[in-house]
């Protein structure tokens, strides 16, 4: 989606990031190499799917989790598709 929004602007006449500031959310592979490098949050995949795989198997052995609800940690990974806003005059 952050690419696809990237590309409108671009059609739109507009800069990344020198008028608009695009993040985006997963930091798949090939964003690195977009142009520009694109801001994106990183997940913790590999600890997702361990807790998945864990909750499940709990579950499995009628064990219930001790929450509904789990936090686990994001990254904010900056490259150049962010800046800060321009001053206003």
């Amino acid at each position: 989606m952050a690419l696809g929004a990237i590309e409108a602007l671009r059609r739109r006449g507009l800069r990344v990031p020198q008028d608009m500031s695009v993040v985006g959310f997963d930091d798949l592979p090939e964003v690195r190499w977009s142009a520009p490098p694109l801001t994106t949050v990183r997940q913790p995949l590999a600890d997702m799917g361990k807790l998945a795989v864990r909750t499940v198997l709990h579950l499995t052995h009628d064990e219930h989790p001790s929450s509904p609800r789990v936090e686990l940690g994001t990254n904010l990974v900056v490259r150049a598709s962010t800046a800060p806003p321009p001053e206003r005059t």
